[in-house]
């Protein structure tokens, strides 16, 4: 998460002109009917939101007014849809708003960074998965659990960098060339955060992730030679 004090006003501009179309594009796609009728969505929406907060407030903030935490994204993207996520992950940053844990004016780019892109990581890799139509469980735990939140850390991690760069208000650090070694201690515990949340949930709830075919993961699979009654 970046304080507004590091970003350029053009940054600050091209944050809100990216996050705020997403955020109408997934209000009109949310399923509002649904939500309403069912009790079940409400509360996964509600529990996610709050967990989501939790987890944002479990942070390290450094003087340079960069903040690091994990982000869950891939695990809200896959227990709601990309809709209720993005939905979701907007209420989450609006409680840290209110508690002066994060920028008003920085909302558009944070937003961008810890929400859009992993959820637009996580769909894509949701997508391939359901394309290429596995039988095991654990192709779909492994690419769109493990691999979608690492690969989603990393992004998030470089187009931060990057920023920061690009408007010259922030002092890189002398170890950046070191970096990439820092990297596995970031990306690994936000692939194994996100992807044991996801085999829990496979395992004992599969009918809350609206990502997952229980029809074709869990049925039992049908044999020519199996014996006919």
């Amino acid at each position: 998460m970046i304080g507004a004090e590091l970003l350029s006003p053009q940054s600050l501009a091209v944050g809100w002109l990216i996050y705020v179309p997403a955020l109408i594009w997934a209000i009109c796609r949310a399923p509002w009917v649904e939500l309403f009728t069912d009790s079940r969505r409400q509360h996964l929406l509600f529990g996610t939101v709050f967990a989501l907060f939790m987890l944002w407030l479990v942070r390290r903030d450094f003087d340079t007014g960069v903040s690091y935490h994990f982000i869950g994204m891939t695990a809200v993207t896959l227990l709601l849809d990309w809709p209720l996520a993005i939905i979701g992950g907007l209420v989450a940053q609006l409680g840290l708003v209110l508690l002066g844990r994060q920028d008003l004016a920085a909302v558009g780019v944070n937003g961008a960074l810890i929400i859009l892109l992993p959820v637009l990581v996580t769909e894509c890799c949701a997508i391939l998965v359901e394309r290429a139509q596995p039988r095991n469980p654990f192709v779909y735990i492994f690419v769109s659990g493990f691999f979608a939140a690492a690969l989603s850390a990393l992004l998030c991690l470089l187009l931060a960098l990057t920023l920061l760069w690009f408007d010259e208000r922030f002092a890189m650090p002398y170890w950046l060339e070191d970096f990439v070694g820092y990297l596995w201690l970031l990306i690994f515990p936000e692939a194994f955060i996100n992807g044991m949340i996801i085999s829990a949930l496979v395992v004992f709830s599969p009918e809350w992730l609206e990502t997952f075919n229980r029809t074709r993961y869990l049925s039992a699979p049908w044999k020519d030679d199996d014996p006919k009654s």
